[in-house]
């Protein structure tokens, strides 16, 4: 329910929820969320390509865009080795793709967003070591610049925060 108080999905009945400074209850709505980018434990993925579901974020990207920012996800490798590369469809909710590469990509998607706001939710519970391990990188290149928000059960997924 925190998730969805800072999207002001609810807005809260007392107290106020600052970010970086600003209670967000004088933010607009369309304004809050369009400066927020989240990854999720179980990414939403849609039955399309996955140049498609990476520029979700920001339909207008360009190809170099979303290679560039696959490519700082870790998921360029692993596109670029499927017979389709990104024209490859995932299927419904990402059903063709491993967990690892399914998070690969919600992380491709946060960084072609380019959100001042970002949250990660159990970003990494579901993975086994090695994907954990790529997607950590990953996530730590994101949080640089952005006021970022953690939800996480593991001890290596806050590791390199500034504040727990």
């Amino acid at each position: 329910t925190f998730v969805k108080l800072i999207q002001r999905l609810y807005d809260v009945n007392a107290g106020e929820i600052l970010v970086d400074g600003q209670d967000i209850s004088q933010v607009a709505q369309a304004s809050l969320r369009g400066q927020i980018a989240i990854v999720q434990q179980e990414p939403i993925l849609f039955h399309r390509s996955l140049a498609e579901n990476i520029a979700y974020s920001r339909p207008s990207a360009t190809q170099e865009e979303i290679e560039h920012a696959a490519k700082l996800a870790s998921a360029h490798d692993f596109i670029t080795n499927l017979p389709k590369g990104y024209g490859t469809l995932v299927g419904e909710r990402g059903v063709k793709l491993s967990g690892g590469e399914r998070q690969r990509v919600a992380i491709a998607r946060a960084f072609l967003a380019d959100a001042r706001i970002l949250i990660l939710d159990e970003a990494t519970s579901s993975l086994d070591s090695e994907s954990e391990v790529l997607i950590q990188q990953a996530m730590e290149r994101l949080m640089v610049g952005r006021t970022t928000l953690v939800i996480a059960h593991r001890l290596s997924t806050v590791r390199a925060l500034d504040r727990l």
